[in-house]
This record gives structure tokens, sequence and C-alpha cells, in this order.
């Protein structure tokens, strides 16, 4: 199933695609957090879904929001997880997390949830008054199950799906702070969708590849085997001391090819264009303004 939340002339909109056609499931008000009820509601809900048959419309007619609008809590995001970008960043001036140039365990941060917005969307260059804005693709995780103490071996059956994030940050006052909350959680700056695809859809999530253009020109190209830390793994560090809820996104990280890569960095400006796309989950589009 790839789940969607979206707007059909001004009314919001929840179900799944189906070739070029979504089902509508839920309309109205309810329909802004229908997607984190659904997956709250496991396996009966979903069945629920692909049983009900609501009215269905081109997708050409939807115009796509995050399929999690307004998540229960911010962003999980995981820092220098695959090697390349790990040595492009560390060498880049910009890091203050770490001496380490390969961190040793799992680099975890988060995301306000009012950086959220949706494919089509604007990042809103110009809150950076530094000017430093950078794109980074990457692959996020929806929790399906409430995870507290769970192994490796264990954390695939808590996920629900995966979904395309943009981790979009400000170089700047990423460094300037020592942390990376502030340079990373601006408003418009963790731009989600089209669709969260489920896990039984995708199968194996490492052989998924993602791309990333600004402009029509390719600067990101990875496959999610690269990560250092793999999803497994992740899940078990967080879950350790932090009970993972239904509806948990946790972005794992975004391979080499970053604006602060190039000599001088690249930084965004207002008109570029960013896509980035990922096997199976689609395109997420968005403007920068």
């Amino acid at each position: 199933m790839k789940i969607i939340t979206g707007t059909i002339n001004g009314q919001t909109v929840a179900g799944w695609v189906e070739g070029d056609a979504v089902v509508i499931c839920a309309t109205g008000p309810a329909a802004s957090s229908a997607v984190l009820a659904l997956i709250a509601g496991g396996d009966a809900a979903r069945a629920g879904w692909a049983a009900k048959g609501g009215p269905r419309v081109p997708l050409s007619e939807v115009r796509l929001m995050a399929p999690i609008p307004d998540p229960r809590r911010d962003i999980f995001c995981v820092g220098k997880n695959y090697y390349a970008h790990a040595a492009e960043f560390h060498k880049s001036g910009f890091d203050s997390s770490a001496n380490e140039q390969v961190p040793s365990a799992p680099i975890i941060f988060t995301k306000a949830t009012t950086s959220v917005i949706g494919p089509g969307d604007t990042v809103r260059a110009s809150i950076d008054p530094t000017a430093t804005v950078d794109y980074e693709g990457e692959l996020a995780v929806v929790i399906g199950k409430r995870a507290l103490g769970v192994s490796k071996a264990q954390a695939m059956d808590h996920v629900f799906g995966y979904v395309i994030v943009n981790d979009v940050t400000s170089r700047e006052l990423q460094k300037r702070h020592n942390q990376w909350v502030i340079g990373k959680g601006c408003d418009t700056f963790c731009p989600m969708g089209p669709w969260i695809a489920t896990a039984d859809e995708v199968g194996d999530p490492t052989a998924l590849e993602l791309t990333t253009h600004i402009n029509g020109v390719l600067r990101q190209q990875a496959t999610i085997s690269d990560l250092i830390f793999d999803i497994p793994t992740l899940i078990e560090t967080l879950s350790q001391t932090i009970t993972l809820l239904p509806g948990d996104i946790i972005a794992t990280g975004t391979p080499v090819g970053v604006g602060i890569g190039f000599t001088p960095p690249i930084y965004l400006r207002s008109g570029d264009a960013m896509r980035v796309a990922i096997t199976g989950l689609g395109a997420l589009e968005n403007p920068v303004g």
C-alpha cells in the first residue's frame, strides 16, 4: 500500500494509491490524522482500509501533503550515517558533533514537527539569516508498533513503512550552536512524501536506491545498503531508552554529495528546485524560496 494525505478542492483527504488513482478512505477534518490512526490501529485498521473501497479519484487531482502532516512528536534523525558523507562532512569545517570522522555509535538528533511540509511546498531558505541552506535526501522509517527494548532481531517487526525526507539544514546555524536541532529544525526544513509505502510493498529496504537532483543536476546517489548503522541497529539503539510510538519517524541519514561537500560550498538559493527519489517511494519535489 502507498498511503497518502492530501487535499481535493481544499478538502483534506486520506487514502491509498492504486495505479493512477487514489482510493479515498477519510475526508474532512479527521483526514489530517487518519494516517496516524491507521498506523496505530495495526493490521485490522489497514485491512479495513483495503476493504473499504471508497471513492476513487485521479491521483493528478489530489494535492499531496506530507503523509503525516502533523507528527505526534519530533522527527528522529541520524547524522553521518554513510561513510563517504561522514568524510565530506568531517572535512567541511562544519562538523561540531564529534572528533570522530566515522561515528562509533549512531548520532541522533530531532527535527521539530513544525518543520514538516509536503510535496510541492516551498522550503523557506530566507528564514535562515546566514544564507547557508543545504539539502539532504534521506530514507525515513515509519514505526508501526510500540517499541521499548527491542533487539535488532525484532526491530523490523516494528516497521510500518518508509517515506522520503529531505533533511534541509542551515550549515552555519548547525555549526554555531554546537548541536544540530536549531540548524535542522527550522520551519519548512523537513519536506516529506509523497507517500508512505508499507513494509510489505517495499520488501528489502537495503536494496533501495536514493538520488537527489538540484535544478536537474544529480548530486546524490546511493543504495540504502551503504548505511553505517542499518535500520535494525537504529531501532534497537533508540528503543533502549526511548519508547518508540506508532507513527514515529526515523530519518536514516544522507549520502555523499551535499552542498558543503563542494569547494566552495554550493548552498540553496531562492528559485532552486530539489528532487529526492527512492525506488518505489516516488519522488519528493520542493522549490526553494
